[in-house]
């Protein structure tokens, strides 16, 4: 009896289990358990398999495999945010890490506005493993829709946060505020900013909080120390913001040191002083190292994080290999370059 079809239906279709087994003469359970780890097959039976699915071009369905052991082997990962560029960073580490261990990313998009729902939604019909919020701003309602995807780990990168049921993964953003502000300080400079990014209900990074304690224990008043906002962590809206601060503010009271919540808006604030105001001076640090931070034309001054290591311990809480301490704080890095030095220092 001729056991193999024609090849030309077969290529037409997505080969399945049934027609490896048709064409090696054993059942479909065979098959499945041909490609389970552990399984009990004979040495002939699994070799017979083997071939018919190498002949036809067979792949396991993995999914349905893992859903059946109630483990679907996704970890959501969701982002809002979108154009800013230490997401591409973030999103290449943890693809690569998940898929090292066997897991792949489902990318979640929270963007646009009133989306959470609909895509955590999804999230929970796809059953993932657990959800990754890299640097997301958590509102209360984003936690609870999250929340109600029962018993999975809930863990933010980049961002703090005070609710119990997420596991937080950051690094010292007020030991880096006081760090800031002790080097534009060191400068002589007398009216300090900080940019920060939208509002958001439950989380913070406490960089503002460190840089205004420390100029406050260096002695600057509470008038020199002003706190400026960006409605969106792109380049556009750092420049929009700092355009803003010059258009309603005498020139004698603009800032000239400011600190941005990360390098896109330092960025941003960069092109609008060039552009509107090149006869002030202005001393700027940023927060990522993004790639166009250490080009000549910005030569910002900023930290680095260790996206690596902060990535690994977010894939073993997700996946449950392993476990940090819940409070561990990974160290960030100071990188000095030209922007946070006063004009007559920069040619030094």
């Amino acid at each position: 009896m001729n056991t193999k079809a024609p090849a030309s239906r077969l290529a037409s279709r997505k080969i399945t289990a049934s027609d490896v087994a048709k064409r090696a003469g054993v059942s479909k359970w065979t098959v499945s358990r041909a490609f389970t780890d552990g399984a009990s097959i004979s040495e002939q039976a699994l070799a017979r398999v083997q071939l018919a699915a190498k002949e036809l071009g067979y792949r396991p369905n993995l999914l349905a495999r893992s859903l059946s052991k109630k483990s679907s082997r996704l970890i959501g990962v969701v982002v809002d945010e979108m154009l800013n560029p230490n997401l591409v960073t973030l999103l290449d580490q943890v693809t690569q890490q998940l898929q090292l261990r066997g897991y792949m990313a489902l990318l979640l998009n929270i963007s646009a506005q009133q989306s959470e729902e609909a895509v955590l939604k999804l999230a929970d019909q796809l059953q993932v493993d657990g959800l990754l919020f890299l640097g997301t701003l958590l509102s209360d309602e984003l936690i609870a829709l999250a929340q109600d995807i029962h018993r999975i780990p809930l863990v933010q990168l980049c961002r703090n946060d005070d609710n119990p049921y997420i596991q937080v993964i950051n690094t010292d953003g007020y030991q880096a505020g006081c760090q800031t502000a002790d080097i534009l300080y060191q400068q002589g400079y007398q009216r300090f900013g900080y940019m920060k990014g939208p509002d958001t209900e439950s989380t913070q990074l406490l960089r503002y909080e460190g840089y205004r304690n420390r100029l406050r224990e260096l002695g600057v008043k509470e008038q020199n120390i002003l706190l400026l906002k960006a409605n969106h962590y792109n380049r556009i809206s750092g420049y929009s913001a700092f355009e803003q601060h010059l258009q309603t503010t005498l020139p004698r009271l603009w800032v000239d040191a400011l600190f941005c919540e990360n390098d896109i808006l330092a960025i941003g604030v960069t092109d609008a002083q060039e552009r509107l105001a090149s006869h002030h001076q202005l001393g700027i640090v940023g927060y990522d190292d993004i790639e166009l931070a250490s080009s000549p034309r910005y030569q910002l001054t900023t930290f680095a994080q260790p996206l690596n290591a902060m990535m690994q311990d977010a894939i073993f809480r997700l996946t449950g290999i392993e476990r940090t301490q819940p409070d561990f704080q990974h160290q960030d890095r100071l990188l000095l370059r030209r922007s946070h030095l006063r004009s007559d220092n920069r040619d030094r």
